[in-house]
């Protein structure tokens, strides 16, 4: 019974990871993956950084909303850096391979501020908004000094 119940997760954890596999079976289809991630990520970050600013009115739901956004999409570029996808059109730095340590200690610092700013938001009130923006703002940042080209 063991050995069975084994065999089927085996065969379980295989069948849901080719999805995975199959998505960036191309290095192309990972760059491109992970290019729309990260348009998306910042067009709703840059939206909670304009209200934070004073660049755009505050509203409180708007700021929520696309702060929620913001931290869902940094959960999702990462898988899309397997190796051989550095080549191509993208701007990915070879550090990215070279030290892959320090690059998902940045992307995990990076979700783990954005999570904080989306409770920040939730608090209704600009104060909280831009107290929580500044470190992630910085998280991308480090990421785009050390691991994007320019």
């Amino acid at each position: 019974m063991k050995k069975q119940v084994a065999f089927v997760s085996g065969l379980l954890s295989v069948l849901l990871a080719l999805p995975a596999a199959a998505q960036f079976a191309k290095p192309e289809d990972a760059i491109k993956y992970r290019k729309a991630s990260l348009t998306v990520m910042a067009a709703h970050f840059g939206r909670v950084g304009a209200m934070a600013s004073g660049r755009a009115p505050y509203d409180a739901k708007a700021a929520a909303e696309n702060a929620d956004i913001a931290a869902a999409m940094s959960k999702l570029p990462w898988a899309a850096f397997p190796e051989g996808s550095d080549k191509g059109d993208t701007r990915a730095k070879p550090e990215i391979w070279k030290d892959s340590a320090k690059f998902k200690e940045a992307a995990d610092k990076m979700q783990a501020e954005l999570t904080k700013l989306s409770a920040a938001a939730k608090v209704g009130n600009v104060d909280a908004l831009k107290t929580a923006f500044g470190p992630a703002a910085a998280t991308c940042k480090n990421c785009h000094d050390n691991f994007r080209k320019e």
